[in-house]
């Protein structure tokens, strides 16, 4: 007996890969198990493509340079590569996104947060937008980082640490309750 799954278009989150160095190849293989829209970089498209993986969208640079066929080309209108394609993702209406990116400038995203549900991996984390209130099971002694400078957040389930790191105290759910519409949290992958 078989099962058969129709993935359907933006059903997976979008995959946007700006880097792939130190990026752990079983992760991207499960970020592509279902076969999402991936966005590159022109550098990016040329990686990807000696791994055999395939790209659907590009975002424009100065090099126009065909690497695969069926190549879609997301305009880069002078600004940023990831604004480019975040605004081209929400534009058409894709519901969340996976992004692999080298170098973290969390004010990119402030204007995407309530748009798309985005997922950031930076530099061994797991980074994402989360709302006053947020609350997420995890076993005792896992380590996370809250990504912002107000000190009046209050935390249960968590045990302060150096910096903005915390700790969970015991297995089971911890709770974020927020003065701002939203922060950042990272974990550990």
């Amino acid at each position: 007996m078989s099962s058969h799954h129709i993935v359907r278009e933006k059903q997976e989150p979008a995959l946007l890969i700006f880097d792939l160095d130190n990026f752990d190849s079983e992760l991207l293989g499960q970020l592509l198990e279902w076969s999402p829209t991936v966005i590159v970089t022109q550098p990016m498209a040329e990686k990807l493509n000696s791994y055999g993986i395939k790209i659907d969208w590009i975002i424009a640079g100065d090099n126009k340079e065909e690497i695969q066929s069926d190549v879609k080309v997301i305009p880069g209108n002078n600004k940023a590569p990831l604004l480019s394609a975040l605004k081209f993702l929400t534009d058409n209406n894709y519901p969340a996104v996976n992004i692999i990116i080298d170098t973290l400038n969390l004010d990119y995203y402030h204007p995407f947060i309530d748009k798309i549900n985005l997922v950031i991996f930076y530099n061994g984390q797991k980074i994402y937008p989360v709302t006053s209130g947020f609350s997420k099971w995890k076993p005792a002694g896992e380590i996370l980082k809250i990504l912002s400078d107000d000190a009046t957040i209050k935390v249960s389930g968590l045990t302060p640490l150096t910096g903005h790191n915390y700790k969970t105290t015991n297995d089971g759910f911890f709770t974020i309750l927020l003065n701002q519409p939203y922060t950042f949290i990272a974990e550990g992958l």
